[in-house]
């Protein structure tokens, strides 16, 4: 891929929580910090997205409500951009956070205007709360989000090192794909990001990336057009 000019990095909550596997593990969002300072400072314009799951996985439950299940994980996306906003700071970037809803004295709700501003004055954005709207994913939140920023792409930081045709856990034989197109992927039914926001990115002819959050330098590499895992075009 091309180096970047305007990215949406998608992180997962779980990841930045560390072996606690909830909450969060300073360490660990302070190496992905370090290594988004790196591209920061050479001028890539960044948009993040982090989900929830390191707080709230409501969709596993069945006492909830779906509805009630859904808001409780869009107020966990909040607390992460916050959190990873303030660790951002301590590492040398400007941050701001934008919402799909309001939060006086927090957050201002998502205006593209505002949001384009903040990015060309060389601040990393946050995006926080989804879509806003229960039964949509976070996934749908990133792609809607990179959709209206005119993002060059979407990188998705996970626990695996890319795209495989079956899960790598549980089947050793598991064939790693190195490029797909977005069309295949909701052909194939493979689970990168859910269907809604497959289709989405596939209308929109929005690329994405998908690498190993675990290794030493992805990001920094991601962000700069070199992507160590699978590359999903928008053809």
């Amino acid at each position: 891929m091309e180096k970047h000019r305007r990215v949406m990095l998608k992180l997962s909550g779980e990841a930045l929580a560390g072996e606690k596997h909830t909450g969060f593990d300073e360490e660990t969002v302070r190496s992905v910090a370090r290594e988004v300072k790196g591209a920061y400072d050479e001028g890539v314009e960044i948009a993040v997205v982090i989900g929830g799951g390191n707080f709230w996985r409501g969709r596993s439950s069945k006492a909830f409500d779906r509805v009630k299940a859904d808001q409780i994980g869009m107020l966990a996306t909040v607390m992460n951009c916050i959190y990873v906003s303030e660790i951002f700071r301590g590492e040398g970037m400007r941050t701001r956070i934008f919402g799909a809803f309001e939060i006086p004295g927090i957050m201002p709700v998502f205006e593209k205007d505002a949001v384009m501003e903040a990015l060309s004055c060389g601040e990393v954005v946050f995006f926080a709360g989804g879509t806003g709207h229960p039964y949509f994913s976070t996934d749908s939140g990133i792609a809607l989000r990179a959709i209206e920023i005119e993002a060059d792409s979407i990188l998705l930081a996970k626990a695996v090192d890319g795209v495989y045709d079956s899960d790598p856990a549980k089947n050793p034989a598991a064939k790693k794909y190195d490029r797909l197109s977005i069309s295949e992927v909701v052909e194939k039914k493979l689970q990168v990001i859910d269907l809604t926001a497959s289709i989405l990115c596939m209308e929109n002819h929005m690329p994405l990336a998908v690498f190993s959050l675990n290794e030493p330098g992805a990001i920094t590499d991601a962000l700069n057009g070199k992507i160590n895992g699978t590359v999903i075009t928008a053809d």
